[in-house]
């Protein structure tokens, strides 16, 4: 029997939250005929492979497994997914998700047949009392206007906006992009609360905030896509005080091989200043761990140069005045 659903899970290298995720799709209240499961792995990964397959034979779900030639990254994974798909319908969440038993009736509830729709389900990201500022950066995913961890689209849907822009190589952005072509192309966006995944926060290394900052070339994809759209709805750049962090160590550097104490004192003094009061900012909200507060400092000193250069480097990568 055809089933009427596919929900495409993209996934790499990550076991234990996947099953997870897969026992959550299995305890769904739709009838289990309705739906198939497509697991695709940004790349070849053997253990992600066997443990898709040994959940299927123990589950008897219907769930198939698929794997990138290379890692393309998400968008590209969810691509090969809503390709390989029989349904109609195609439902869309994360590895480290976990859908609410109702999760896909809901979607199946709102849905009537229509040729063209986009729908967007809620997002919970629970948090300990004492957040990290990684942890708290995550919860702005409840607020997101759209985002691909919580969505269902039509095959049609799919067809007309050509799916995922797989330029977008990691998860960022490619959410708001695929948002903006539906848009345009005048797709029926439809938002249904009941449908329900909750995002818990994984754990993160020490210094993510430092390797997060990679992700912001692909703002100035965006921009160069959809400039007006970016302005309205985001408007993300690099923020002011970055570039007085910046400006204020080169003066302080600039005085130090100059031998200008005046500028040495003023340049690096303004410098501490800056960083201190972002800082304190970041620890807003946060933990106090001891840990958390080095963190944040050392982050800090260091994140502004790294905001702006992959800023930079994404404006040349794409050929479009990004600043």
């Amino acid at each position: 029997m055809k089933p009427d659903i596919s929900v495409v899970v993209p996934t790499y290298k990550r076991t234990e939250l996947l099953i997870r995720c897969l026992k959550a799709l299995a305890d769904q209240t739709i009838d289990k005929t309705r739906y198939e499961i497509i697991v695709v792995s940004d790349g070849p990964d053997m253990k992600t492979q066997e443990a898709a397959q040994g959940w299927k034979e123990v589950s008897g779900m219907n769930v198939s497994f698929l794997h990138l030639r290379e890692k393309k990254g998400p968008a590209a994974a969810r691509n090969m997914g809503w390709q390989h798909a029989q349904g109609e319908l195609m439902a869309f969440t994360d590895d480290d998700c976990i859908p609410d038993p109702h999760w896909l009736e809901s979607f199946a509830a709102e849905y009537k047949g229509e040729n063209q729709l986009v729908m967007s389900g809620r997002v919970i990201v629970p948090l300990p009392e004492n957040p990290t500022d990684f942890e708290l950066n995550a919860a702005h995913l409840e607020t997101a206007e759209f985002i691909t961890a919580n969505c269902a689209c039509t095959r049609s849907s799919l067809l007309k906006t050509r799916g995922f822009d797989e330029r977008f190589a990691q998860a960022w952005r490619e959410d708001s992009d695929f948002q903006f072509r539906i848009i345009l192309e005048a797709i029926p966006l439809r938002k249904v609360d009941a449908a329900i995944v909750v995002h818990p926060v994984r754990p993160a290394q020490w210094g993510v905030s430092i390797y997060e900052q990679r992700k912001g070339m692909y703002n100035a994809l965006l921009y160069k896509k959809f400039p007006d759209l970016y302005e309205t709805r985001i408007g993300s750049r690099a923020p002011w005080n970055y570039y007085a962090i910046i400006l204020s160590f080169i003066a302080g550097l600039g005085g130090l091989i100059a031998g200008s104490t005046f500028l040495l004192i003023t340049g690096f003094g303004c410098w501490l200043l800056l960083v201190a009061e972002f800082t304190a900012r970041r620890l807003r909200n946060t933990s106090r761990s001891v840990e958390h507060v080095s963190e944040m400092l050392a982050t800090s000193a260091l994140i502004p140069f790294l905001s702006v250069y992959w800023q930079l480097y994404g404006a040349w990568k794409y050929r479009v005045l990004f600043i």
